[in-house]
């Protein structure tokens, strides 16, 4: 049994080797960025760089901006996806095509995607003569804070196959044989769905939820492909700023709200936790 489980440990080895010294490392020397002023001597100033960050009027309209872009994707990616996995649970084999199809987007490189976007809203794109057709004026889309518009258009697009695909391998998981027992004691839809379906499928849309938040999160190159480096104010990530620090060689601001925001994440993720664990006991 030791034997096995060192055979085990050498294939993990070069998995944790590469975690240890491109993530662990960096992460823990960053810290230390952060608490330097950036000069030859590398004097530390404890936390005026973080005072400073938190007073930048341009790191404020990055954080703003990401956490409203992130609170309006996640919550549309989560109930679309799940919505979509019950029908397609409905359909069974009928819906393997769908189900292909839907992940495709996915798979597609963003580049690919980007483009496909920038033609559909172009200010004499498809959706442009569809607004027109219906009697409305042509929007440009793809400037000012009607940028926001096709951003979230297509990060939904784009994540969405995946979290099905989650939401219906959990919903396919769930015995056949429990609605069955359910229905003849008489068990309702409602009762169904919140004594079987939900505490079942809790663990999963627990998952899809932190998966399409931390995408969320990364919504920056769609927003920098399109607007540049300098966007919008409507559009200014916290990404855009990073970038622009760390092209102005700006480490100590890069780390600094490198490891503000990562401490705001950590801190939205325990009281996540802390959800989903009250509610799988209510539900169970």
């Amino acid at each position: 049994m030791f034997t096995r489980k060192k055979s085990v440990l050498l294939y993990l080895l070069p998995g944790l080797l590469g975690l240890v010294i491109f993530y662990i490392v960096p992460f823990i020397s960053g810290i230390y960025y952060s608490f330097t002023d950036g000069s030859y001597k590398n004097a530390f100033v404890w936390f005026d760089n973080y005072k400073s960050v938190w007073q930048n009027e341009m790191f404020l309209l990055g954080l703003k901006n990401t956490m409203l872009l992130s609170c309006i994707c996640t919550p549309l990616v989560w109930v679309l996806s799940f919505l979509v996995a019950v029908l397609l649970n409905q359909l069974k084999p009928k819906g393997a095509f769908f189900r292909n199809s839907i992940l495709m987007p996915y798979l597609m490189p963003s580049s690919a995607m980007l483009l496909i976007w920038l033609v559909f809203f172009d200010f004499g794109g498809p959706v442009n003569r569809l607004v027109v057709a219906l009697g409305g004026e042509r929007v440009n889309w793809l400037e000012g804070a009607w940028l926001r518009f096709p951003v979230i258009l297509m990060f939904v697009w784009k994540n969405l196959g995946f979290a099905v695909i989650i939401f219906l391998a959990a919903l396919q998981a769930i015995p056949e044989p429990l609605y069955e027992y359910a229905r003849l004691e008489g068990a309702s839809f409602r009762y169904q769905a919140f004594k079987i379906t939900l505490p079942l499928v809790v663990p999963s849309a627990f998952l899809v939820l932190i998966l399409a938040w931390i995408n969320a999160f990364k919504i920056f190159k769609e927003v920098y492909f399109i607007g540049g480096a300098y966007p919008d104010p409507a559009v200014y990530t916290l990404q855009n700023y990073m970038n622009n620090m760390f092209s102005k060689l700006n480490y100590q601001n890069v780390t600094t709200a490198a490891y503000s925001f990562a401490l705001i994440v950590f801190a939205l993720f325990g009281v996540l936790f802390l959800i989903q664990r009250n509610l799988q006991k209510n539900l169970s």
